[in-house]
C-alpha cells in the first residue's frame, strides 16, 4: 500500500477541514511540517509573521469574522509561550482556533535539551483539547480530535508534535476517524419556550441585550423586538449586529455605552438575553425576570439569574417566539428611550463635527466616515480608542472584530491583517492607539510583504491613555502613562508602505482621502489630543475619585489640568 509522510498527511487533512492558511514562524522544531506546507503552498497558503502573538490574533480574528477555523503555527520553547495571548483572546471570545506547536525531538523529551519547555502544562489552562503526539500513527487521528473539539467548544485546540514524526512515512488509510463537522441544531424543549412566551406576553418595558451571537440573526432580531416593541442594546461585542442608527437601537452598554442604554435596563421588568455573555453585572437590573438564548449550554444563567434559559441557535429560536407571542400595543416604553437616544445621538454629532485644533478622537472618526465602506471589516484596538470607536463611528454593515473578554492591547493589526485574508475584496480597517500599535508595529511588515492594502489609523496622544484616567479615577496620582513621540507614517514608509501624518484639522480630510486612494498598506498617523474617554452614565463613586485625584495633583504639583468636561456633562444630564 502506498505510504505519505505523516507532514503530508496533516497537510491533506487540514485542506479536508476547509483550511487554507495558516499564520506563524518557521524554525528547527517543525521545519519538517515547514517542508510539507511548502510541497502545498498552491493550495494552503503560509503567512509569515514576525511575532508568533500576531500570528495567534489573527488566527482568532480570522475565526471571530467567519466562524472557520483559525490555525497558527510556532516552534517549541519561546515560539509556543509567544502564542499565549492570542489563544487567550480567542479562548475568551468563543473562537475556533487549532495552534500545531512543535516540540523536541520524540527521543528528547522529558530531557531538558536546548528550548524544551512542559508544552502540556503550559497550554493547560487556554485550550479545550491539548495533547501531545507519541507516535505518528495517532497523528492523523489525534488531528481530527483536536478541530472537532476547537469548533465543538468553539475555543482553542492545541496538538504538540515532535518534529521527527512529521517525517515517518504510514499508510493514508489507517485513520479511525475523518474530516467531518458536526451539525447539530439545539432547540429547547417546548415546555420552556411556553413559559418564555407568558413571560414575553406580560411585560410592559421588556429590553433586549443582544451581543455578537446574534450577528446571524439580524433580520429575526429586529422582527421580534418590533413585534414586542422593545428596544435593543448592544454589548461592545455586538457592535454592528444591527445599525447604529436602527430606531430600535439604544447604543453600546456598560463603562463605554450610551446614557439612555444605561436608564433604559435600569428601568426594564424583562432582559432578554441573546447570544451575550455581558461581563458587567452591575450595569443590569437587580431583580427581573430574564429570557436568555445562547447556542452555548454553559452560558445560560452565568451573567444572570435567568428564569429561562432557551439553549439554541437564535435564529432558529426567535421564529418560534415570534410565531407564539401577542404582538405589543403598548410603545410608551420604547418611544420614551427613542427620544432619549435621539438627543444623545444629535449631541455626538455636535461633538465630532466640531472644527477644532489639536484634534481629537471624535473629529478623526468622523473624518473616517466618509472613507471606510458599509461593508468593511474594521478592527479595533483596545484602550481609548476603543471608546471613540463604539461611540463616534457609525456602523451600518460593516463587521466589527476586536479583543473582547480579554482586552489586549495590539489586536488591531492582527485583526486587519486577518480582515484581507478572510475577504480580500472588501476593506480592512484597524483602528488603533498609539500604545496598542507600538506592541506589534513590527508585523505591518508582514502587511506589506503580502501587499495587503490594510488601512491602519494610530490615533497619537503619546499615552497610554486609558491606564492615565483609570488612575485618576482610582485617585492616584498619574505614573508611567507617557510613551515616546514616534512618527507612525515614516515608519510605514521605512517598511515599504505608505505612510500619512496628520497634524491638524485642516489636514485630516485631504490626508484621510490620499490615503484610503493608495492600493498599498498605509499607515494614518494622527496626531491628537488626550482627553477623557468619559462614560455615558457617571457614577457617584468616579467622580468622588476624580476630586481625589485633583486634590492630590494640585498638592503635588501647585496646578490642575482641567479636561474640557462640559460636552459631557451636558449630556449626561439629559
Amino acid at each position: 500500500m502506498f505510504e505519505k509522510r505523516t507532514g503530508e498527511i496533516i497537510v491533506d487533512q487540514l485542506l479536508e477541514w476547509g483550511v487554507d492558511h495558516m499564520y506563524g514562524m518557521p524554525g528547527d522544531s517543525i521545519n519538517n511540517l515547514i517542508e510539507d506546507l511548502r510541497k502545498k503552498q498552491d493550495k494552503i497558503a503560509f503567512y509569515h509573521v514576525r511575532h508568533e502573538e500576531v500570528g495567534a490574533l489573527a488566527a482568532a480574528s480570522y475565526a471571530k469574522l467567519t466562524g472557520k477555523l483559525g490555525v497558527c503555527l510556532s516552534i517549541a520553547g519561546p515560539g509556543a509561550a509567544h502564542l499565549m495571548n492570542g489563544l487567550y483572546d480567542a479562548k475568551l471570545d468563543r473562537a475556533p482556533v487549532l495552534a500545531l506547536v512543535g516540540q523536541v525531538e520524540s527521543s528528547k523529551v522529558g530531557t531538558h535539551v536546548h528550548q524544551e519547555i512542559d508544552l502540556e502544562q503550559l497550554f493547560s489552562g487556554v485550550a479545550v483539547y491539548s495533547k501531545r503526539v507519541t507516535s505518528a500513527e495517532q497523528m492523523p487521528d489525534m488531528l481530527n480530535m483536536a478541530i472537532r473539539q476547537a469548533y465543538n467548544h468553539q475555543g482553542v485546540s492545541v496538538l504538540i508534535v515532535p518534529d521527527d514524526l512529521f517525517t515517518v512515512k504510514q499508510s493514508e488509510g489507517g485513520r479511525k476517524t475523518g474530516a467531518i463537522k458536526p451539525n447539530v441544531r439545539m432547540e429547547p424543549a417546548q415546555e420552556v419556550v411556553s413559559n418564555s412566551v407568558k413571560l414575553l406576553n406580560k411585560a410592559k418595558k421588556p429590553v433586549i441585550l443582544a451581543g455578537k451571537g446574534a450577528r446571524n440573526s439580524r433580520e429575526e432580531l429586529l422582527e421580534f423586538a418590533h413585534k414586542m416593541n422593545a428596544p435593543i442594546i448592544l454589548s461592545l461585542l455586538g457592535k454592528g449586529v444591527i445599525p447604529d442608527f436602527h430606531e430600535l437601537n439604544l447604543g453600546q452598554h456598560g463603562g463605554i455605552g450610551t446614557k439612555p442604554a444605561y436608564q433604559a435596563m435600569k428601568e426594564t421588568d424583562l432582559l432578554i438575553l441573546i447570544g451575550t455573555n455581558f461581563p458587567y453585572r452591575e450595569f443590569l437590573p437587580d431583580d427581573v425576570n430574564a429570557i436568555q438564548i445562547d447556542i452555548e449550554m454553559d452560558q445560560i444563567g452565568q451573567i444572570y439569574p435567568v428564569t429561562e434559559g432557551l439553549c439554541g441557535d437564535a435564529k432558529l429560536i426567535l421564529p418560534k417566539l415570534i410565531s407564539s407571542i401577542t404582538p405589543s400595543n403598548d410603545d410608551k416604553f420604547l418611544k420614551k428611550y427613542q427620544d432619549k437616544i435621539k438627543k444623545w445621538h444629535e449631541q455626538i454629532v455636535t461633538e465630532k463635527r466640531k472644527v477644532k485644533d489639536p484634534l481629537q478622537g471624535p473629529q478623526v472618526m468622523n473624518a473616517l466616515e466618509k472613507y471606510v465602506d458599509e461593508d468593511a471589516n474594521i478592527s479595533c484596538d483596545v484602550g481609548n480608542v476603543t471608546v471613540w470607536v463604539t461611540r463616534y463611528f457609525p456602523f451600518k454593515y460593516q463587521k466589527f472584530i476586536l479583543s473582547g473578554d480579554l482586552a489586549s492591547m495590539g489586536s488591531g493589526l492582527p485583526g486587519a491583517i486577518a480582515s484581507h485574508v478572510a475577504y480580500p475584496d472588501k476593506q480592512a480597517v484597524a483602528i488603533c492607539g498609539d500604545g496598542g500599535f507600538s506592541m506589534v508595529m513590527h508585523d505591518f511588515i508582514t502587511a506589506v510583504q503580502y501587499d495587503m492594502p490594510v488601512k491602519i489609523i494610530v490615533l497619537n496622544n503619546s499615552k497610554i491613555g486609558m491606564i492615565k484616567y483609570e488612575q485618576q479615577q482610582k485617585g492616584n496620582q498619574n505614573y508611567k502613562t507617557d510613551i515616546a513621540d514616534v512618527n507612525y507614517a515614516d515608519f510605514a514608509k521605512a517598511c515599504g508602505g505608505d505612510g500619512f501624518r496628520i497634524n491638524s484639522y485642516d489636514e485630516l480630510d485631504t490626508k484621510m482621502q490620499q490615503a484610503f486612494l493608495s492600493d498599498r498598506p498605509t499607515v494614518i498617523d494622527v496626531a491628537i489630543e488626550d482627553i477623557p474617554p468619559l462614560p455615558g452614565q457617571i457614577s457617584y463613586e468616579q467622580a468622588a475619585n476624580y476630586s481625589k485625584y485633583l486634590i492630590k495633583e494640585f498638592f503635588e504639583s501647585g496646578k490642575i489640568d482641567f479636561p474640557d468636561l462640559k460636552p459631557t456633562i451636558q449630556r449626561v444630564r439629559r
